[in-house]
């Protein structure tokens, strides 16, 4: 079957005749009036498991981005438009790494206003001429998302500024957060006109689109998703400041593959789920992954390069050529400290400009003979906090230039006109050091840009009266908070609020001899031109393929409302339990083995009073009663309190500590399948345990006949991660001679004898039937943690060895939708006393009939 929602738009634009499951028309406007769309869940926008038919030839992706790759100019007289690309931007660059056979289709926003008269008649040119889609956004919806949301919100928080006044984004407004939803429901719409949801893969970008992967993985359950965040992600005390944090969290979390540039972003990311979603990720062969909801998302950690190719074309050309010999007379006889930034209030302009003042009082033999050209590129933002920066620049370089300058020197020359890009380059070929002092920023890709330069080619060279068996040099300044830092070893490395630093940096750099700055530099450019935007594209895409590969085989379905949505996603034979199934095959069978966690699992974990109820004694009672059936019931608590609570169910086996100690009815005495002569193990582990207790807020000990337990589930998660598995080491190395195992738990740190696990449950309740002589022909088995997996892996063995009968109908059901070795699931403890009851009343009812026949 073609999936409903796939209409190739591709087809109008090649004149064929529509094909099935594509329908033929023009590209529609989304929106064209404001609007709002605060509500994700909409007619038609139901989940759906797509299992569309390919009617792609060749791998597809869809970027989707903020805005196109494309340029816009008006004609003359107002006669239409014309576009063309632009060469700088990043997702037209990545193309480089996505291979020729690889079709690329862009969804975005153009940078200019379009009438809505004009808009399809835009529309079906780009679709025709470069394969892009464009977003038409209402001016006023534009501006309460884009400056509104995604500039006074997310983009300070990001950089790690609380809104704590107006001028650092203000108190949150609902309003430009339902703005923000919008958009990104309008592309969605976007996405879902082009798409083949089977064979396609998305790429969206950055932090304007963060909930779009809740759009899409709501109407494609197996939509092959990678989402690329440009920006830092701020620690989880800042990030959870966010009214929203939970919904942008989830929304993410709904992609396959999400990329940072750094390990920092990366972990703080995995930190704000831990803390405020409860998830846990694991590092497996090389790869982070996140387990949710039977998903697993994988972490990408790999910083974005430059467009080699035309940085190189660009040196090649006679203006820059050009623009080099100007400033080589420019500058004649002085050293070039270059600065290329932003003018917005992350970039620490203002900061450089201090260090540069202080480098000159403190080096007065440098006056005259270096310069600091600093280029600061129009604003991306707006506001009273870009006004300031822009003024504090000016005040600083007019002080500096005043105090230190002459007739024919000015020691910092201030360009804020906009620049070419040879113009730039050209910049960056006679600088002898290159400064990138932001305060905190994404990535920024000005030091790989200046390293590129750099090394020129022999036109340049000849210009820079190098030798051409010459190596070439660079020297580095950057901030450590930049994510290019990490990978510029060679890079003198500064707090850019530290302007004694950051002064001494620049000295340093000049002082340095040409041997160190040509290794340096040697070290900086064989990565930089190893690791450019192709490189970075094609890795990503890898990894996208990498994760997606599993798509096909696994049942999906949607759950959650709004925001909240997410997808279950579990192995194909993995189906939730039908009690009138069970019940069913409960009559119809007559040797029954039923095994039941009790922890979780008929009890739930949140409830305060463990006791069972009257009314679980009441289903215990009626099950043991039937001589059908073994009953058998596992729980980590003690003997004395098992027999105390079940102290009325004189038929019910119970083992208690997950299986160290067993007892076959009330009348039994309790037993220990495994033989256990010492624990004077105990006498080391207690000690060490209580170190880490008193070292770790939250944490305490319990004390069991057969094992000690550490709980760290009220401490703080990352710490108490991180002590659970110091504790795990230490323990495993003061215990390395004791016939004891050492285990990490969910929130527990576990120490017990080997060989005792759940599964000696499942094997004596096997046991137990052969002695009757009963070959069960009816398995129930149920848990709801890791420990449980050990019963489900006795019982589906069970059948190869013939302890069960070749008919037996088995049962082994997991509390909760996650991954599990039983085959069956029900949502919860209430659905698992529900389904009791039903058995039980089936045995009360045979053994009310049994009654009357006798008495007849």
């Amino acid at each position: 079957m073609v999936s409903r929602s796939y209409s190739n738009l591709f087809d109008l634009v090649s004149g064929d005749s529509p094909t099935v499951g594509r329908i033929g028309r023009r590209l529609p406007r989304v929106m064209t009036a404001a609007g709002i769309i605060s509500d994700l869940d909409e007619e038609n926008s139901n989940s759906v498991c797509s299992d569309g038919l390919s009617s792609v030839s060749q791998d597809r992706i869809i970027i989707v981005g903020n805005q196109l790759p494309l340029r816009a100019h008006r004609r003359p007289e107002n006669d239409g438009w014309n576009f063309s690309w632009d060469e700088d931007s990043l997702l037209l660059q990545l193309k480089d790494g996505l291979g020729e056979d690889v079709e690329v289709v862009y969804i975005g926003c153009l940078r200019d206003e379009v009438d809505p008269k004009e808009q399809d008649d835009v529309s079906q040119t780009l679709l025709e001429t470069f394969k892009c889609v464009p977003t038409f956004l209402p001016p006023e919806l534009f501006s309460r998302f884009y400056h509104g949301f995604c500039k006074q919100q997310l983009w300070p928080l990001f950089h790690y500024m609380l809104p704590l006044s107006p001028d650092l984004g203000g108190r949150f407004d609902r309003s430009l957060w339902q703005a923000y939803v919008s958009v990104n429901k309008i592309f969605a719409d976007k996405v879902m006109e082009v798409i083949n949801p089977e064979e396609d893969f998305v790429w969206v970008h950055d932090y304007h689109l963060m909930v779009l992967p809740t759009f899409l993985r709501k109407r494609f359950n197996r939509v092959k998703l990678g989402f690329f965040l440009h920006s830092p992600f701020p620690s989880s005390e800042i990030y959870r400041t966010l009214p929203i944090r939970d919904e942008l969290l989830r929304a993410l979390l709904n992609a396959d593959l999400i990329g940072f540039h750094t390990f920092d972003y990366a972990r703080h990311f995995l930190s704000c789920c831990g803390r405020m979603l409860g998830l846990s990720y694991q590092s497996k062969r090389g790869y982070i992954g996140i387990e949710y909801y039977g998903r697993t998302v994988s972490i990408k950690i790999l910083p974005v390069g430059v467009h080699l190719r035309q940085l190189q074309s660009v040196l090649n050309l006679p203006e820059t050529k050009a623009k080099v010999t100007e400033l080589l007379n420019q500058f004649k006889g002085r050293t070039v400290l270059l600065g290329v930034d932003d003018m917005d209030i992350f970039k620490g302009i203002s900061l450089k400009l201090l260090a540069m003042e202080l480098f000159l009082i403190q080096h007065p033999e440098w006056r005259e003979k270096v310069v600091l050209v600093q280029i600061a590129n129009p604003a991306r933002g707006r506001g009273r906090d870009v006004k300031e920066v822009q003024t504090k620049t000016y005040l600083t370089a007019k002080r500096i230039n005043t105090t230190f300058g002459n007739m024919g020197y000015e020691p910092v020359v201030l360009i804020d006109n906009p620049l070419q890009l040879f113009e730039r380059i050209s910049y960056y070929v006679i600088a002898e050091c290159c400064l990138v002092t932001a305060v905190r920023d994404g990535m920024n890709l000005i030091p790989y840009e200046y390293i590129i330069c750099r090394q020129g080619n022999d036109s340049l060279d000849n210009l820079l009266h190098l030798d051409s068996l010459e190596q070439k040099r660079s020297m580095l300044v950057v901030s450590e908070f930049i994510g290019c830092s990490p990978s510029l070893s060679g890079a003198i490395r500064v707090n850019p609020w530290n302007i004694d630093s950051v002064a001494e940096a620049m000295e340093n750099a000049l002082a340095m001899s040409n041997n160190e700055k040509q290794l340096r530099h040697e070290k900086h450019y064989r990565y930089v031109s190893t690791h450019d935007v192709g490189y970075w594209a094609n890795s990503f895409l890898q990894d996208l393929v990498r994760t997606c590969k599993d798509h096909g085989r696994r049942r999906c379905w949607g759950i959650g409302f709004g925001l909240g949505f997410r997808v279950i996603a579990l192995d194909p034979n993995f189906q939730k339990l039908s009690v009138e199934h069970v019940v069913s095959a409960y009559k119809r069978t007559k040797n029954r083995a039923i095994l039941l966690d009790y922890d979780g699992t008929m009890m739930p974990r949140t409830s305060i009073n463990k006791m069972p109820t009257p009314e679980a004694i009441s289903i215990l009672n009626s099950l043991c009663r039937d001589p059908n059936n073994v009953v058998f019931l596992v729980s980590g608590k003690d003997v004395d309190t098992l027999s105390e609570w079940f102290t009325h169910c004189n038929k019910l086996a119970l083992a208690a500590e997950h299986g160290y100690f067993i007892r076959k009815n009330q009348d039994s005495e309790w037993e220990t399948p495994v033989a256990v002569s010492d624990f004077d193990w105990k006498q080391i582990a207690e000690p060490v345990m209580k170190l880490y207790t008193e070292t770790t807020d939250g944490s305490s000990i319990e004390t069991k006949r057969s094992a000690i337990v550490w709980y760290y589930q009220y401490a703080d998660p990352d710490f108490g991660a991180c002590q659970a598995k110091e504790l795990v080491d230490h323990l495993e190395s003061v215990l390395s001679n004791e016939p004891v195992s050492v285990k990490n738990g969910q929130h527990i740190v576990e120490v017990k004898p080997q060989g005792v696990t759940k599964g000696l449950v499942a094997e004596c309740l096997l046991s137990m039937m052969r002695q009757k002589a009963m070959l069960p022909d009816f398995v129930l088995c149920i848990g709801d943690d890791r420990s449980d997996e050990d019963m489900f892996e006795v019982i589906n063995s069970a059948r190869a060895d013939s302890s069960l009968s070749p008919v037996a109908e088995v049962f082994a059901c997991t509390v909760g939708q996650k991954p599990s070795k039983a085959k069956y699931y029900l949502e919860d403890s209430t659905e698992i006393v529900r389904m009791l009851q039903g058995l039980a009343a089936a045995s009360n009812q045979t053994a009310v009939l049994a009654v009357s026949q006798l008495s007849l």
